[in-house]
């Protein structure tokens, strides 16, 4: 299963010019607790195949966890559901940008 990956920085430049990005956080809650991306949509990594119906087939995603390795499962299992998706490598450890809690 193939599907692109992104660096942080790119995210965050790409933040400043379209805040319609569509940024799925795949952590855990006391992860996310801790601060996410603004504009990101919390679903758990767990919950991913059951949640599939609140996401829009036509868009692409960006899909970003702590690392980059579970936000890479979450983009295998949407990408076999034929989902648009892209990975954040380096996840939230390496995001220097804006965060909310």
């Amino acid at each position: 299963m193939s599907f692109k990956s992104i660096e942080p920085k790119e995210v965050e430049r790409l933040l400043e010019t379209d805040r319609s990005l569509n940024i799925i956080d795949v952590r855990e809650n006391e992860e996310v607790a801790q601060g996410m991306i603004p504009t990101a949509k919390h679903i758990p990594l767990g919950e991913i195949s059951t949640r599939m119906n609140e996401l829009d087939i036509e868009k692409e995603y960006i899909m970003v966890c702590r690392s980059g390795k579970r936000s890479e499962k979450a983009c295998t299992i949407l990408a076999l559901n034929h989902f648009k998706v892209i990975n954040m490598t380096g996840g939230m450890l390496s995001w220097t940008g804006e965060t909310k809690i």
